[in-house]
């Protein structure tokens, strides 16, 4: 192909239609034709980037091999297509508006008033495009954050009303996700909400090409009809979206629904092949089909919100598959943890895993997890911040060390295991300093990890400002926590285990960041094994 074509995304009436997935669900079909494809994600908030936002405020922050800090769809995108993602992958307006004002502080627009249009536009409209450019891709899904109609979303609606015309029939679309509602005092659908949001998109100079529909019953086809006249759509681009019971199922959905048939058919390309899902079919029918059932507990200070370990969860989704079994994650608030209700509240699971996080907040109750999991033999997996809390437990518990902490919870502690890195001891700006992306690790022979991973050397994906103190290594070592896996050039501690366990381990990184559909991360993997043997002893 010698022109790269363009596939945006838009969505109305209302957030969480699941955006992000209609676009993975798109890529992975044309993915399986045969087209090098991709996504990018644009988001209308104004910080940088999500990694100083709370994940209250919008879910877990995702970290790309290059360290970009990213919005959660990113992962949905990796996991689909199981093609890693970058920093141009995903933008956010306050990543634009400072490079429009950085190139203003340098004159680069001779002397020229500064506006939204054209130079905000035309920062957006370059950055959508440079992923296209790049050759790599014969077609680019941009998927806009927000809805039609939001203040914050307008620069990108324009944007792409300008990228449409300038790059010509047949070589942009826009695929507009909306909300068919079931009104169950009238007993029935109803299209208004999507009228109108077609409507406000047309306003804005855009006319939808295919329209996904939302919905919780079927879409009639006197009702396609309907909302093909009256939102100036073809019948056959009126694409049904039905709740589904995994996200996993929306791709053979849309399959049905010839989504990627009338994107190919109006962006002027060949079909090429059927798509070949056999291999996501396979996984599908074992996600459906468990042989097996265990509970996990998920251990965290985020757990209201699932979105906060969107990553962890999908990593047991496609464990489970592997394994042939029902993972049931079970969350746990550790602030609702003591020694005194640890018993009653993890004796009964399979497996646990303490998640990541940051802040002193529910930090004991993390801390009395680790040492119920490790003195009753139950299969422990410590991520992050769980594993910095699985040293600080053996520090206090097997060593004696009563006051042993991290220096993120306790400055003044007199055996601080866990420390902030010499490099990060001077910084002030949170955003974008802490150890960030894919890092080496090497790995001891004849270790839990070693036989976890079947190699000595991996790569695997950081987000932390705090280390393992290596001043206490020999001593922890000693008395049987093992570091198993290091970092070849800076000698930092990834991993820690327990041998004489029946599976211990707490690694430093973020192995959820790289489990996939086709590649299950082999620790997520191992732990769900563990605890089927450990609920079958």
């Amino acid at each position: 192909m010698n022109q790269t074509k363009y596939i945006f995304v838009t969505g109305g009436v209302t957030s969480s239609l699941g955006k992000g997935i209609i676009a993975a669900s798109l890529a992975k079909l044309l993915q399986a034709r045969g087209y090098r494809t991709t996504i990018q994600k644009f988001d209308p908030y104004i910080n940088v980037d999500p990694g100083t936002l709370n994940p209250y405020e919008h879910g877990e922050c995702y970290v790309t091999d290059d360290g970009a800090e990213t919005d959660l769809d990113l992962g949905h995108y990796e996991r689909f297509l199981n093609v890693p993602t970058s920093q141009a992958n995903n933008v956010t307006t306050g990543r634009v508006y400072l490079s429009v004002i950085e190139k203003e502080r340098r004159g680069e627009f001779l002397g020229k008033t500064v506006q939204v249009v054209p130079h905000i536009t035309n920062e957006i409209k370059e950055r959508m495009q440079l992923l296209g450019k790049s050759g790599d891709y014969d077609i680019v899904i941009t998927e806009i954050g927000g809805t039609v109609g939001d203040i914050e979303s307008l620069p990108y609606i324009e944007s792409v009303r300008q990228l449409v015309w300038e790059l010509g029939e047949n070589n942009g679309i826009v695929i507009h996700l909306t909300l068919v509602p079931y009104l169950a005092a009238a007993g029935e659908l109803k299209t208004k909400p999507t009228q109108h949001s077609v409507k406000t998109l047309m306003e804005s100079g855009i006319k939808a090409d295919i329209l996904v529909c939302r919905t919780e019953h079927e879409i009639s086809q006197e009702l396609r009809q309907k909302l093909a006249l009256f939102c100036n759509v073809k019948k056959e681009a009126v694409i049904q979206s039905i709740d589904a019971s995994t996200i996993y199922e929306v791709p053979n959905l849309m399959l049905e629904e010839g989504l990627d048939r009338v994107a190919l058919e109006k962006l002027k390309l060949p079909e090429k092949n059927t798509p070949d899902l056999n291999n996501w079919n396979e996984f599908l029918f074992r996600l459906k089909n468990p042989k097996h059932e265990v509970n996990i507990g998920l251990v965290g200070k985020y757990v209201e919100l699932q979105d906060s370990y969107k990553s962890i969860l999908e990593a047991f989704i496609h464990a489970g598959a592997a394994n042939e079994t029902k993972v049931n994650v079970i969350s746990i608030h550790s602030e609702h943890l003591d020694a005194n209700s640890a018993a009653s509240q993890l004796k009964d699971l399979d497996g646990i895993l303490v998640a990541p996080g940051f802040g002193g907040r529910g930090i004991e109750g993390k801390i009395d997890t680790v040492r119920y999991a490790r003195e009753h033999n139950i299969p422990f997996f410590g991520i992050c911040l769980g594993m910095q809390m699985a040293v600080i437990e053996y520090s206090r518990n097997v060593l004696g060390y009563t006051d042993a902490n991290s220096t993120e919870m306790n400055e003044n502690t007199t055996h601080p295991v866990i420390n902030l890195m010499e490099e990060q001891k001077n910084i002030e700006n949170k955003g974008g300093t802490m150890r960030l992306g894919a890092w080496k690790c090497s790995i001891k022979e004849n270790t839990l990890a070693q036989k976890i991973y079947g190699k000595t050397e991996i790569m695997e994906r950081h987000r932390h400002r705090y280390e393992f103190n290596g001043a206490y290594l020999n001593e922890l070592e000693k008395a049987g926590l093992v570091a198993s896996g290091v970092n070849p050039d800076t000698k930092l501690v990834e991993i820690v285990e327990i041998p004489t366990h029946p599976f211990f381990i707490g690694v430093q990184y973020h192995p959820e960041y790289k489990s996939t559909v086709a590649n299950p991360h082999p620790l997520f993997v191992s732990f769900v094994a563990a605890a089927v043997q450990h609920k079958n002893k």
